[in-house]
């Protein structure tokens, strides 16, 4: 109830604010789980992607956002999880295959964390990982713009376009390394951002 309450408004709030563009909804699958895998600019970018998306996402942020038990409970209610940062946490491992496997959409970013401006930094082999484990869809996603309408430090929304770009499904070579098929998704993204120029 929350997430399509919340859907409903940011697609209003990006449409008139950020004159919102999808492109590629089409590559989304319309059932079963698949991961979504994006470049990260911004805060705004897993919200943008929420909207974008035709399907329901699951997500993960780090675990510090959780501490505050109002802020907590809403983060969860919102298909969120806690991730600790930096380390391998098995939780967060196992809740992201539950979920891949009862069929629900994860957004990941390779990259990890927000990088400044358009260079795509490089993936951490935990996306490879999943991606290889359960063998389910890989869908690709690059995002334009959020880090204008929403850059480091800015506490409000500015009006700026965004563009949101997702590709054809990867497929993943279950014989490679984690890190190598990581760096097979950062290549299908990074394709994305040099195809789209609007």
């Amino acid at each position: 109830m929350l997430y399509n309450i919340g859907k409903i408004f940011f697609t209003l709030l990006f449409k008139i604010l950020c004159r919102l563009a999808v492109f590629g909804v089409d590559n989304i699958p319309r059932e079963g789980g698949f991961i979504l895998a994006s470049n990260h600019i911004s805060y705004l970018d897993p919200i943008v992607l929420g909207v974008a998306c035709s399907r329901e996402l699951n997500f993960m942020a780090k675990e510090e956002l959780f501490k505050h038990h109002f802020f907590g409970w809403l983060l969860s209610r919102l298909n969120v999880f806690p991730l600790k940062r930096g380390s391998a946490d098995l939780r967060a491992i196992k809740e992201a295959l539950r979920r891949l496997k009862n069929a629900q959409p994860l957004l990941l970013f390779p990259e990890g964390g927000r990088q400044n401006g358009t260079i795509l930094g490089p993936p951490q082999a935990g996306v490879g990982f999943l991606a290889a484990k359960l063998n389910l869809p890989v869908i690709p996603a690059f995002i334009r713009g959020t880090e204008i309408a929403l850059p480091q430090g800015a506490k409000f929304i500015r009006p700026h376009k965004i563009s949101v770009y997702f590709g054809k499904r990867i497929i993943v070579e279950r014989r490679l390394a984690y890190q190598d098929i990581a760096f097979k998704i950062m290549e299908a993204i990074s394709h994305l951002s040099c195809s789209r120029l609007n």
